[in-house]
């Protein structure tokens, strides 16, 4: 009698996934383990060597379809590529609604591809909640879902005694279980190794992208949504202030003059040295349509002062035109506050005609950028504006634009 061998998910994972080639792409650089600690399946950190792993019960994986098997281990990926495990974890207290909310944006991707017990939206008990929203949108409406409060008669259980711990946090007020394993996600793992593996994780994700791209194969199954939230993930994130010094800094002309006061290097004593004074002078163009709004404005105001140690601002409003009796200098190193002083739309020529027409070294725009283009500047322009309208600009250009952000 012949005993029979544990189920191996590796020898599975080609036929699978045939029809994915991204997430393909990506189990073939994920470590996978078997063990009967878990259930069904889940990913973690490996303290060891900083890498992430799905951990899987052989048992678990040997009853599924190969469409539920599929479903699974996409499912698990999804979760890393959402940053479930390092980067979005659940607040305090409540890792269980987490957990579940986390499951119900993920789920949204794969209706009709998991085994039964797994939490969708549309379906009971979240028969009420919409499809593809994000986990914070879900979290959110758990918190507010009154099936889901504990009975403040009966404590956290339904016995009065409290629900036990599974490993997924707290149980409260009814919530069901996930269908795999997040208890991974709270495993006690230095901060380091966290961190490494999400540079690991971001620098394969590059590599697939272009494999991808390069290859022609297609994407399989990832959403136009998802595609764009990958991108976004591997996409470096550059600091606006950072971007924003930058540009003032190079911004900066040189003065230079005669001085018998710094000797010429090359020829000492014989020609008079130059001392070299560097001062930028900087147009300030504010939008004051309404569109723009309170909190953008205080944002940007906060930022030049800081920077008003390397130059000194010209504060430009307008909307449909340049409010030249409200224009005023910004000192270098005074601090103001921002006060709207205008409140109607938007013309990019007025405040482009009026720096073209003085002594600038270059122009800031802060604005919603709703509106056409405006003519060309004379000196070096930017555009400052949010992520939204950064991405959905009502004209386009080559010039820098410097995205706020809180």
């Amino acid at each position: 009698m012949t005993n029979k061998q544990p189920f191996d998910l590796e020898l599975q994972l080609y036929k699978l996934l045939e029809d994915e080639p991204f997430f393909a792409a990506l189990s073939r650089r994920i470590n996978k383990s078997k063990s009967t600690s878990v259930p069904t399946a889940g990913v973690r950190v490996n303290p060891r060597n900083g890498r992430f792993e799905m951990v899987y019960n052989p048992e678990f994986f040997e009853k599924l379809t190969p469409v539920e098997r599929r479903g699974v281990l996409k499912h698990e990926f999804y979760h890393l590529i959402f940053e479930h495990v390092t980067g979005r974890l659940p607040p305090e207290g409540m890792t269980k609604m987490w957990n579940i909310a986390t499951d119900l944006a993920i789920n949204s991707h794969l209706l009709g591809e998991l085994p039964e017990g797994g939490c969708f939206p549309q379906k009971a008990p979240f028969e009420d909640y919409p499809l593809n929203q994000s986990s914070e949108f879900y979290f959110n409406m758990l918190k507010e879902d009154e099936q889901f409060k504990p009975d403040p008669d009966q404590g956290e259980g339904e016995s009065g005694e409290g629900e036990p711990q599974d490993g997924q946090g707290n149980g409260n007020g009814g919530l069901p279980d996930t269908l795999d394993d997040h208890s991974g996600w709270n495993d006690e793992c230095d901060q380091s190794a966290k961190e490494i593996a999400e540079q690991r994780l971001k620098e394969d994700l590059k590599d697939i992208v272009n494999e991808i791209n390069s290859s022609g194969k297609g994407w399989g199954s990832v959403g136009a949504e998802t595609r764009r939230q990958i991108q976004d993930f591997i996409t470096p994130k550059v600091d606006w202030r950072k971007v924003l010094r930058y540009f003032i800094k190079t911004s900066q002309r040189a003065n230079k003059r005669s001085t018998v006061k710094r000797l010429n290097r090359r020829f000492p004593y014989i020609h008079a040295g130059r001392k070299v004074t560097r001062r930028a002078k900087i147009a300030v163009s504010i939008d004051q349509s309404g569109s723009v709004d309170d909190g953008m404005l205080a944002l940007f105001f906060s930022e030049l002062s800081a920077l008003a140690k390397y130059a000194t601002f010209t504060i430009i409003p307008f909307d449909t035109d340049v409010a030249e009796d409200k224009i005023w200098e910004w000192k270098q190193g005074k601090k103001h506050t921002w006060e709207r002083v205008l409140t109607g739309g938007t013309d990019f020529d007025p405040p482009t005609e009026y720096v073209n027409g003085q002594d600038f070294d270059a122009h800031l725009i802060l604005t919603d950028m709703m509106a056409p283009k405006p003519k060309p500047s004379k000196v070096q322009r930017a555009w400052i504006t949010t992520p939204e309208y950064a991405e959905r600009p009502y004209f386009h250009t080559n010039e820098r634009i410097i995205v706020v952000e809180p």
